[in-house]
């Protein structure tokens, strides 16, 4: 019977989860289209989502290239979400990896974008993955951070102790071997950093 129960106070925690990510409120968060206009992608670009959650960077990413755009996400169930999307929209180019960022088994130098949205946050070595990234990213591509900023009046979000500063972030990339960055305050809350290989 337990069982049971902790099946389905998973699965009501998924469906939460997933009404959540495609909520009005998370779209007045995060502005889609300004962010899309941020990402340097072209038609010719491989691109990679990681943290995908239910899609909604991988679906208007894969809009924007004729190339694969990998989804990565840890949970299946996910996946299968970006899956139905991409089906709906008729994408494929949509290629699914169900992993986490350390166990990422890309070719070295084979993206030239990646989009990290509020995902580094939660991972347990910010250096080792911004390494990974760096690693498979090609000369001249770019990672794409979207990160809640570290500031106690900023009440939405993570907890503090886990939330990356913009300044701590941008210094982490630097140390990962990425050259240039660009940092730009979406809101009060969030920021992006575009950092540059």
């Amino acid at each position: 019977m337990n069982n049971i129960k902790k099946s389905h106070d998973g699965d009501q925690k998924f469906l939460n989860k997933i009404a959540f990510l495609e909520s009005k409120q998370r779209e007045s968060i995060l502005p889609l289209e300004m962010l899309i206009d941020e990402m340097p992608i072209h038609e010719n670009h491989t691109l990679l989502d990681i943290g995908a959650g239910s899609g909604f960077f991988t679906i208007p990413m894969a809009k924007k290239t004729k190339e694969t755009v990998y989804a990565l996400d840890f949970d299946s169930r996910m996946l299968n979400v970006i899956s139905e999307k991409a089906i709906k929209e008729d994408l494929q180019n949509i290629k699914l990896i169900e992993s986490t960022i350390e166990a990422l088994s890309l070719e070295d130098e084979s993206i030239d974008f990646i989009m990290a949205s509020l995902i580094l946050h939660e991972v347990e070595s910010l250096s080792k993955v911004l390494s990974k990234l760096y690693e498979v990213t090609k000369i001249g591509g770019h990672l794409l951070c979207l990160e809640y900023e570290k500031d106690e009046k900023i009440i939405e979000g993570p907890p503090m102790d886990i939330r990356i500063s913009s300044t701590g972030l941008e210094q982490s990339l630097l140390n990962s071997g990425f050259k240039s960055t660009k940092i730009t305050r979406i809101n009060d809350s969030i920021y992006t950093i575009l950092a540059k290989k």
